[in-house]
């Protein structure tokens, strides 16, 4: 007799994609969260180099400071007007094609710059290669990889690659310093080309355009969230998303505010704190390490500002970054010295902690007012950051050469934050479409 068995009772069987996806110890999220930081950081090499080798480059060639600034301002506004395109870019042809190609740009543009006998081949290498492949790789990467990769946990996210950005610009510092002292200013470029190129294996290898392409979903969220790549023009799109924050009171507010953002730190401080320091009688060795202590303090504030983007109002926090840098830049011009005092060191502390801690709760902002359109519009936003700095550069330059000195500069500055702390706090809040 035959005996037919009796249908389970228990439970259906789990498929073994989803028994695969449930045995992974970590999301892949995180691993594309980690060569993107590495990439942010090997990038950022380069950009550590303009503040300790403008009197290298003085002494050698003769060149003014408003000179090399020029350079230096050239070098931040292709980098901030780079990175809308490159966000569009990013959708067209997928994060790894152009992070690789990023990396290789800005590492030819760096090697070749000891071979330089002209300014104008400071303006062509320095400003205009090396700005358009760390633009690349500017927030625009941070902006997609996070609104890709995750749903939970995106404002700390944000707030850590920022940190990987920002920061090795000033970790490298002292190291740059440290080689052009013992083997000129020639080596350290070549030693920020060694540090892009290292990064370009790990990209190539580990960093995936979307969850689905690794069989996951992203991180906090479903399948629904990861949405279908824009096959659109790269130009076209970020055009289109420029047009449409144009018609929004929110994008203005927010680009004036990071205008002013760009404007006090890496235009200002970033390329000129160390030969302000040096007119003071400060060591410019010692200068450098304390603009790395700025960056290591970079790291906690904006992770910590990440953090508390995902539990209070954007606006707020805007208001007391804005504010209290500006503060702190009115007291500056007395800090400076020969010897390194403890107010100096407060000082870093607290520009440390407030650098760049203004970017996760902006990049909140600008999800809650424009939605999937956000990694371009941010894009602009971060294009007048850019701007900002490459105005500071270059006018902190010249009021160095007409006044002798910087203090003006930091007077302006301290009094523009202010105006972008009063921007911020009347932003309106925000629903993003289809939210």
């Amino acid at each position: 007799m035959t005996t037919t068995a009796a249908p389970s009772s228990g439970p259906p069987s789990t498929p073994p994609t989803v028994r695969a996806a449930a045995a992974r110890r970590i999301h892949p999220a995180w691993w594309v969260a980690a060569v993107t930081f590495l990439a942010l950081v090997g990038a950022a090499a380069f950009r550590a180099v303009p503040g300790v080798l403008i009197d290298p480059l003085r002494d050698e060639f003769g060149w003014s400071v408003s000179t090399i600034s020029a350079a230096v301002a050239v070098n931040m506004a292709l980098y901030g007007l780079t990175a809308p395109f490159a966000a569009a870019l990013m959708e067209r042809f997928g994060i790894r094609r152009v992070v690789v190609l990023a990396l290789l740009v800005v590492a030819l543009g760096s090697g070749l710059t000891v071979f330089m006998t002209a300014s104008w081949q400071l303006v062509l290498l320095w400003g205009v290669l090396v700005g358009l492949g760390t633009g690349s790789m500017a927030l625009s990467l941070v902006a997609t990889v996070t609104g890709r990769w995750f749903v939970a946990r995106r404002g700390l996210v944000s707030g850590v690659l920022t940190a990987g950005g920002a920061a090795g610009q000033l970790v490298f510092l002292p190291l740059v310093a440290w080689i052009d002292a013992n083997w000129g200013w020639r080596a350290a470029s070549l030693g920020t080309t060694a540090a892009a190129l290292a990064v370009v294996p790990l990209v190539a290898w580990l960093l995936r355009d979307r969850p689905r392409d690794v069989g996951a979903v992203p991180y906090g969220g479903t399948a629904a969230d990861d949405v279908d790549p824009v096959r659109a023009g790269a130009a076209r799109t970020a055009v289109l998303g420029l047009q449409v924050a144009a018609r929004s009171r929110a994008f203005w507010l927010l680009a004036g505010g990071f205008f002013i953002c760009g404007l006090s730190t890496n235009g200002l401080v970033q390329p000129h704190f160390i030969p302000a320091a040096h007119d003071h009688g400060m060591p410019v060795t010692t200068a450098a390490g304390l603009l790395a202590v700025v960056g290591i303090f970079d790291i906690a504030g904006t992770i910590f500002s990440g953090w508390l983007t995902d539990r209070m109002d954007p606006r707020l926090l805007l208001l007391a970054y804005y504010g209290l840098r500006g503060a702190s830049l009115f007291l500056l011009p007395a800090l400076f010295g020969p010897d390194l005092q403890a107010s100096m060191v407060v000082f870093i502390v607290f520009y440390g902690l407030d650098w760049v801690a203004t970017v996760p709760p902006t990049l909140a902002l600008c999800r809650e007012h424009f939605g999937g359109r956000a990694p371009v519009v941010f894009g602009w936003v971060f294009a007048s950051h850019q701007l900002g700095a490459a105005f500071a550069a270059f006018g902190g330059g010249v009021i160095r050469d007409v006044t002798g000195s910087y203090d003006l500069a930091w007077v302006l500055a301290g009094g523009l934050c202010l105006a972008a702390a009063l921007m911020s706090v009347s932003i309106a809040r925000g629903t993003p479409p289809g939210a």
